[in-house]
């Protein structure tokens, strides 16, 4: 539905800018894909939960924990966030 013509015109007249493209562009999600296959090949193929609420917080500790703190990245030059973050970090004079 949100890659109909009347919602994309709706948008437009909204003054947005529709972050997909055209009709079966594989470019659209490929980010958000990347991503999605790495936390199923790291978290979700690994285990069943019992409970959401199991999965809520394994999924949130994946995100906020391993994934935007700890684990590598090749668009950061295979440095985790902090790493990078560190060493981008201007340093102040005392």
């Amino acid at each position: 539905q949100f890659t109909s013509w009347a919602f994309t015109r709706r948008a437009i007249d909204s003054g947005l800018l529709p972050s997909m493209g055209s009709k079966g562009d594989c470019y659209d999600n490929a980010m958000i894909e990347s991503f999605w296959s790495r936390m199923q090949v790291e978290l979700l193929n690994r285990r069943r939960w019992s409970t959401r609420v199991e999965l809520a917080t394994a999924i949130f500790e994946y995100l906020e924990v391993f994934h935007n703190r700890q684990r590598r990245h090749s668009a950061l030059g295979m440095l985790t966030p902090v790493e990078f973050e560190a060493r981008h970090e201007p340093t102040t004079a005392a």
